[in-house]
């Protein structure tokens, strides 16, 4: 007589709506192996709690480290750039500088839809890119702390801190839709904001360092502390759902989400707002020298937009888990167009700039905490979208934008007209800058257009 076998118990934890137990199936489905190829030690099991529960907030608070550490170094690039560009042994080229940073971002971007892929279609490999991303960003700091040309720079903080940076960060994402459903946005808002807390402290630190010991040591000291605090970060980082290397093979990757116009729209608007967004920060240190400031005013601007990023994403992400994503959107527009036009563009002393300093991290830096909100109107034609794919995806188009960013930015700092010659901080030399940057930040008002013309539910 043929053995019996016992169906699989799952418990699931807390239901908080029915989008969670919907997400908990198709997750289940994707990880785990058919239940007539499960063996008998197999066949039982019980999930723990989504949104809730110590497993799960550690899992939030180790994807927050990764992400500090992670992007919190590129943001603090101005700082950097403006420390390289006083340098005897990188004059001649310094045209590559302001590529350096936005490469870095660029690629980190760039990779987030292959990374994610990857490591969704085989997840067994997710701590492995984890891991190895890892050793590639701790060789990249080492190996530009040795550079004597920009372009050597280039290769190393720019190219390979961005290739190990996308597979240490992306599969993130992966973990976190695991454990976050009710809650997805403020988890994704929460996990952003560890860029601006890193980015606080960062660019001042970095300051004091490469005035005092130069930009070896600096890299090099923070190779060491991102192995001190990336570590634990790390090891606490663990799956909800099992993975059974039993599996039938690679896992499908849903992407019917790409027949929907109203991710084409969300994603245009992206793409061009992903052309200015990393200029402020970056050029920073080197406009606050062009208006006559203290070389501090402007890594204390960067310090201050960074942090504010970390109140904007934390808001942002609450805020677009209760509103439709357009109403974020909007009121992130709004802002972002104040702190540049009313602020930025008057900034000639150093309380406006600090102003303009912190609305714009609050504002601009919430942006990419409404990607998460972008998922309810794809739900209405793709119901098994999953958040962390659209999210690589719109990170993709970003970094599209901050790889042209960078050369463009240098050709209209070099081409502005208006220097000397307009009033305020729109004839420091970066009027032209303050424009464009204004401009992009606008084209998300297309995601609004969208919604009225019908095609965003």
């Amino acid at each position: 007589m043929a053995a019996s076998v016992k169906q699989p118990t799952v418990v699931a934890g807390p239901v908080h709506t029915s989008h969670d137990v919907e997400d908990d199936a198709i997750e289940l489905t994707s990880y785990s192996a058919p239940v007539e190829r499960m063996s008998l030690h197999q066949t039982s099991f019980s999930l723990p709690p989504a949104d809730g529960g110590k497993d799960a907030w550690m899992v939030l608070v180790s994807c927050f480290f990764i992400e500090a550490l992670t992007w919190g170094f590129p943001f603090a690039y101005g700082v950097f750039q403006d420390h390289y560009s006083r340098l005897p042994e990188f004059e001649g080229n310094n045209s590559l500088l302001p590529a350096i940073g936005t490469t870095t971002t660029g690629i980190m971007y760039f990779g987030a839809p292959i990374v994610y892929s990857v490591c969704r279609r085989w997840p067994r490999f997710r701590k492995t890119s984890v891991i190895a991303g890892f050793v590639v960003i701790v060789a990249s700091l080492i190996g530009a702390s040795f550079a004597t040309t920009p372009f050597q720079l280039l290769a190393t903080q720019g190219i390979l801190y961005g290739i190990g940076g996308a597979a240490h960060y992306f599969p993130a994402f992966l973990y976190l839709d695991e454990w976050f459903f009710a809650r997805r946005g403020t988890a994704y808002g929460i996990v952003w904001a560890g860029g601006g807390a890193a980015g606080l402290a960062l660019p001042l630190t970095m300051q004091w360092i490469l005035s005092e010991y130069g930009f070896r040591t600096a890299l090099r000291v923070w190779a060491v502390t991102s192995i001190i605090l990336a570590t634990p970060a790390m090891f606490f980082l663990k799956g909800r759902l099992p993975i059974h290397h039993a599996s039938t093979g690679p896992q499908k990757v849903e992407i019917g989400f790409l027949k929907d116009p109203a991710f084409w729209i969300f994603l245009s608007g992206n793409i061009i707002q992903g052309l200015g967004y990393f200029l402020p920060t970056y050029y920073m240190p080197s406009f606050a020298r062009a208006v006559g400031l203290k070389p501090i005013a402007g890594t204390i601007a960067v310090s201050l937009t960074n942090v504010s990023t970390m109140l904007g994403s934390v808001i942002a992400g609450w805020f677009v888990d209760r509103y439709h994503v357009t109403t974020g959107v909007n009121i992130c527009i709004l802002g972002t167009l104040i702190s540049i036009f009313l602020f930025w563009g008057f900034a000639i002393y150093a309380p406006m700039l600090y102003i303009f300093a912190i609305l714009y991290g609050i504002f601009a830096g919430g942006f990419a905490s409404t990607w998460a909100g972008v998922i309810a109107p794809l739900k209405h034609k793709c119901p098994n979208v999953e958040t962390g794919m659209v999210v690589t995806l719109f990170a993709a188009g970003k970094g599209l934008g901050s790889v042209i960013s960078g050369p463009l930015s240098g050709a209209l700092v070099d081409a502005d007209g208006w220097s000397g010659g307009g009033g305020f901080a729109w004839g420091s030399g970066y009027g032209l800058l303050i424009l464009f940057t204004g401009c992009t930040a606008a084209a998300q008002i297309v995601g609004w257009f969208g919604k009225q013309a019908g095609f965003v539910k």
